[in-house]
């Protein structure tokens, strides 16, 4: 009698969703290393590190974002650096992606439901060539990462030997390429990531590269390796990305000269003002490195970074935020609004009603997410709101800079951190989705009413 209910419960139970699977997939891989880090080999001084210590981590790592409550070389064996590595990897290039190209090696028929998983994944706009976008993806991350991890190793090896500094140029090149802010810096200082380097024109070159390159989206790169120079031939994605990305770097390494020439800035040399402008603008953007303290910013450069911080990358790629393209639609929508024009243009074509409503609705959704954990974690701890801000703008956009506060929140405070991460890194209109996508609505419209807006 037991055995035929379960039958029936599972005859009729509903399969899942691509973007609940997504949201699932990213649960298993964040609870599976929280439990690798519990152990007590992957602590330096053979003790666990405690659950939810490993759980912060596992998250951070994972959703590719970089605040930590423990300083990663300080506290973490090999295995444990090692763990958060593969983590940092599969979250950032998405583990769909990596699923696809184990069943290419292995030789697997790729169906059609899971050409839609890694269409969904990736953002993609259609479904038809993902199987040889999974191959490029795969082949251009490899590249990158490899030619990255060799340029930092020429930093890295006459600085702590041949082993150490190959790890190193690995670890960090990673790291940079998936946005994730992870670094093995505390062996100089604990929490110092970048400092030592602010004028080191090598290692900010090839971290800002990597961290670009990683976060202008996959399709971005196909399009761009299709076409080559022929920029009339691109996607109106690619054009708009590429577009939004330059103007918020140079825009924002201005804006952040301006703000911390007196502050951050003052003393340095000319070479060091340039790069660490350019690096407080290109990290902002979900990177998580920081080569100036953090914590004495400006109210100016916070609020900048902030800001940039909440926009953050582009769509399907290894970088957070509500999206570079979300930004550019909301305000072709404010413009065209103002201009009183028929519909939102760009680069001489309409954009569709869809994505405006979807643009509208991530940005007020990560805007209300971050702000309702705000006035949480400030309602149970007595902390500076600028501080208690930055924080929760790094968590939601998979970010990782932080003035320091990170390692003194209860725990209350690090499980919202932890579901901010989580929800940064899946998409928070994805999550959302996950429970109300499958509801049916009735194709009855209710009748209109007027009301007075602004």
């Amino acid at each position: 009698m037991e055995e035929d209910g379960i039958r029936r419960l599972l005859k009729h139970r509903k399969p899942m969703s691509q973007t609940q699977f997504i949201a699932f997939g990213f649960f298993v891989l964040i609870l599976s290393g929280a439990l690798l880090l519990t152990l007590p080999f992957a602590s330096r001084d053979g003790e666990s590190v405690g659950f939810l210590n490993a759980l912060f981590t596992a998250t951070s790592a994972s959703c590719v974002t970089g605040l930590v409550v423990v300083d990663t070389w300080s506290q973490w064996t090999l295995f444990g650096q090692l763990v958060i590595l593969v983590m940092i990897q599969i979250g950032g290039l998405g583990f769909i992606t990596v699923g696809i190209f184990v069943s290419i090696i292995l030789r697997r028929r790729i169906g059609l439901k899971q050409r839609g998983l890694m269409q969904e994944s990736m953002s993609a706009l259609k479904i038809g060539g993902i199987v040889k976008l999974a191959k490029k993806i795969i082949l251009g991350t490899f590249i990158l990462e490899v030619t990255g991890a060799v340029l930092l190793a020429f930093r890295f090896v006459p600085q702590y030997g041949p082993l150490k500094g190959i790890f190193y140029g690995i670890f960090h090149s990673i790291s940079a390429f998936c946005n994730a802010g992870f670094d093995l810096m505390g062996n100089q200082e604990p929490y110092s990531s970048f400092v030592a380097y602010y004028d080191d024109w090598l290692v900010n070159l090839v971290i800002m590269t990597l961290i670009i390159v990683g976060g202008i989206g996959f399709i971005v790169w196909d399009d761009v390796s299709t076409h080559k120079w022929k920029v009339k031939k691109y996607l109106l994605q690619t054009k708009v990305v590429l577009l939004a990305t330059a103007v918020l770097v140079f825009g924002g390494a201005f804006l952040f000269y301006l703000f911390e020439k007196d502050n951050l800035l003052a003393g340095m040399s000319v070479s060091g003002k340039i790069l660490s402008s350019l690096f407080g603008s290109v990290t902002a953007r979900t990177a998580g490195f920081n080569t100036t303290d953090v914590a004495a910013m400006s109210d100016g450069g916070k609020l900048l970074t902030m800001i940039l911080m909440f926009i953050g990358g582009s769509p399907g790629s290894t970088a957070g935020g509500v999206k570079t393209t979300t930004i550019v639609v909301l305000l072709l929508y404010v413009v065209s609004n103002i201009k009183r024009t028929y519909g939102v243009n760009v680069f001489g074509r309409r954009l569709e009603d869809d994505a405006i409503k979807r643009a509208s609705t991530i940005f007020t959704i990560n805007l209300f997410l971050a702000l309702s954990a705000s006035l949480v974690i400030m309602g149970v701890q007595a902390m500076p709101m600028a501080d208690v801000m930055f924080e929760t703008f790094s968590a939601i956009g998979t970010v990782g800079m932080t003035t320091g506060i990170t390692r003194d929140l209860i725990p209350l405070s690090r499980v919202i951190i932890i579901i901010l991460m989580y929800c940064g890194r899946i998409g928070s209109l994805s999550f959302a989705l996950a429970f109300t996508q499958q509801k049916k609505i009735a194709h009855v419209q209710q009748p209109v009413e007027r009301i007075t807006v602004g």
